[in-house]
């Protein structure tokens, strides 16, 4: 520990370039992953918000929930056998206010469920994020599939889909608008202890998310510019301290011949990683988390603390191993040879 610290004092320098750059790659990694989960929330909060279970939909639909329609003697079963079940669908399509503007959402409706608000019919529950955009309770809505109007009934937060805001109607609602009786999916939650149901396949809440196209395209890329930030930073923590052992197997010989252990120089490369990596990202982290606040309201930003010590967590571990690894040559090195090559 000793040892870390003179060193650093030191050569000020080279550790606060180094730690100036790990700030930069952490900050970027926590920005990008903080635009990857917002843009999971933005399009599938709907599904996200809901609890521990599975979701089933119809085996000929090939994984498109779109194309699923579940029969209704299959879901009364279903629903009269497992308590707190509900079976729900989900459809793109759009409004028109008294002045015909349009605005897309994503019509749900359920069968009763404590996971979905209880829409009579006629009105229409809202994402929030329409009542920013100045919608409110009472105005009224029109749909070309549908005779009648829709009036607002309120607002609900955390409803998303498909980078919409999700629009809760009636289910008799539902059946006019797109001309059948049988939702698309069926939701269990996981007391219910769900199990093979004839002519339906079955989905965590996880896999079900990746069906969606565009969901596990957007998630794939941000996903791999994470990783890939994250490798670096492993690589630039080997790279500097191998380049640093090598300058000082010289001196690295004399502490070994005078009775200093491989282990105790090894210690010292890892104290010094864990001060530049710990400052680093405690400084990456509160510059975050000001973004986060700074951020513009149409900028979907998500970086809850679970996502933020997970990746605090890989970049200790990714620098742990990349300084480790660039300490090898101290442990095969001989006193002597050391001595000599330092010398030379």
């Amino acid at each position: 520990m000793n040892l870390a610290w003179k060193e650093m004092k030191k050569s000020k320098t080279k550790f606060v370039i180094l730690g100036s750059i790990v700030f930069l790659i952490s900050l970027l990694t926590f920005i990008i992953s903080g635009l990857a989960n917002g843009l999971s929330q933005d399009n599938a909060a709907l599904i996200k918000n809901l609890p521990d279970g599975t979701i089933y939909m119809e085996t000929a639909a090939e994984e498109t929930h779109a194309l699923s329609a579940i029969d209704m003697e299959t879901q009364q079963s279903a629903l009269s056998e497992n308590d707190g079940a509900f079976a729900f669908s989900i459809q793109m399509g759009f409004l028109l206010n008294e002045q015909d503007e349009q605005q897309s959402v994503a019509f749900a409706t359920s069968t009763d469920s404590a996971q979905f608000p209880d829409v009579k019919k006629g009105e229409i529950i809202l994402d929030r994020s329409l009542e920013e955009d100045g919608l409110k309770q009472g105005d009224i809505f029109t749909n070309s599939q549908l005779d009648g109007e829709f009036t607002v009934a309120g607002f609900t937060d955390g409803a998303k889909y498909s980078h919409a805001p999700v629009a809760f109607i009636h289910p008799d609602d539902f059946a006019e608008m797109y001309r059948t009786d049988e939702l698309q999916m069926l939701f269990l939650p996981e007391m219910a202890q769900p199990g093979a149901i004839p002519g339906l396949q079955s989905f965590s809440t996880e896999e079900f998310l990746n069906t969606l196209p565009s969901y596990s395209a957007e998630q794939l890329s941000l996903s791999m510019i994470v990783w890939f930030l994250v490798v670096i930073s492993g690589m630039l923590f080997a790279i500097f301290f191998y380049m640093m052992n090598i300058q000082k197997l010289g001196l690295y010989g004399i502490l070994k011949a005078i009775g200093v252990k491989t282990g105790t120089l090894f210690r010292m490369i890892w104290t010094q990683m864990v001060v530049i990596t710990a400052m680093a990202l405690l400084l990456s982290i509160a510059v975050s988390q000001v973004f986060e606040t700074l951020a513009p309201d149409d900028m979907p930003f998500y970086l809850p603390i679970d996502a933020t010590l997970q990746l605090t967590a890989v970049f200790f571990v990714i620098g742990f191993a990349g300084a480790t690894l660039s300490g090898l040559q101290i442990r095969k090195a001989k006193p002597l040879q050391a001595i000599q090559q330092g010398e030379g």
